[in-house]
This record gives C-alpha cells, structure tokens and sequence, in this order.
C-alpha cells in the first residue's frame, strides 16, 4: 500500500521547486509594488481583496501543512504573509482580514490533519499551484 502513495508523491526536489515559485510570485508582487499599500478608510476594499484574502488563507494552509510533514521551511510562510501585511495592511481593519484568513487556513487544516498523509503532500501541492495562479493574476493587475 504505501508503495503506491510513494510513486505518486512529487519527489522532494519538485516539492521544494513548486513551493520557490510561490515564493518567488508573492516576492516579486510585494517588491514591484504589486499591492497598493495605501488604503485611506475602513472601507478600503480593492477588486482583487477576494483573491488576496484567498492567498493569505493559502499561506496559513501550507504554513501549517508544511510544518506538518516535515519541510523544515520554520517560520518562512509566516514570514511571507508578515511581508504581505506591511505591504497590503494598510489599515488595522485590513490587517485583520488577512490575519484572520491566514489563521483560518492554518487551523482548517490543523483540525483535518495531524500526520503527514499523501492527502496532505498533494494538498500542499494544490495550494502551491493556486497560489501561483493567484500570483500571477495579481502581478498581471500591477501597474
């Protein structure tokens, strides 16, 4: 049984590969200015808010998935979504959000999961992949 799991688990390397792309996407976003940063009121919401949320909830998935099986990544996904707050967190209404959907992808997965199953590998892999298609769409929104 668990010769099979092993033939469809994405070897280490590629693990490692889709998760710098995701790195690499939020980085690039955060960097070029991807996100405006200055919100003026409470009702700050932007047409990509959706997707953002999304993003900051994928970020809590794989934090905790991650650290679940063993990818020695740290606090690297918590560091990401901090880089997302200073950059999109522009008011603490706005920081709440995003704080409150990475915390809700975290602990969603938290309650499912407490080993490290093929189902959660291929999570992450799911994520990782949204995450980039995410990504790309907002980056593609910059000016």
């Amino acid at each position: 049984m668990s010769e099979p799991n092993a033939r469809r688990r994405p070897s280490r390397t590629a693990r490692r590969a889709s998760g710098a792309g995701v790195l690499a996407v939020v980085c690039l976003m955060l960097q070029s200015g991807g996100f405006s940063p200055v919100l003026a009121a409470p009702g700050d919401a932007k047409p990509y808010d959706d997707k953002l949320m999304r993003l900051a909830e994928i970020l809590g998935a794989v934090h905790y998935l991650r650290e679940l099986c063993s990818a020695n990544d740290g606090q690297l996904w918590r560091e990401k979504m901090k880089e997302l707050l200073d950059t999109e967190g522009g008011t603490a209404i706005r920081r709440a959000r995003l704080t409150r959907s990475f915390n809700q992808g975290y602990r969603s997965y938290r309650r499912t999961y407490v080993t490290c199953t093929p189902t959660a590998q291929s999570s992450i892999e799911r994520f990782l992949a949204e995450g980039i298609q995410i990504g790309d769409g907002l980056a593609a929104r910059s000016p």
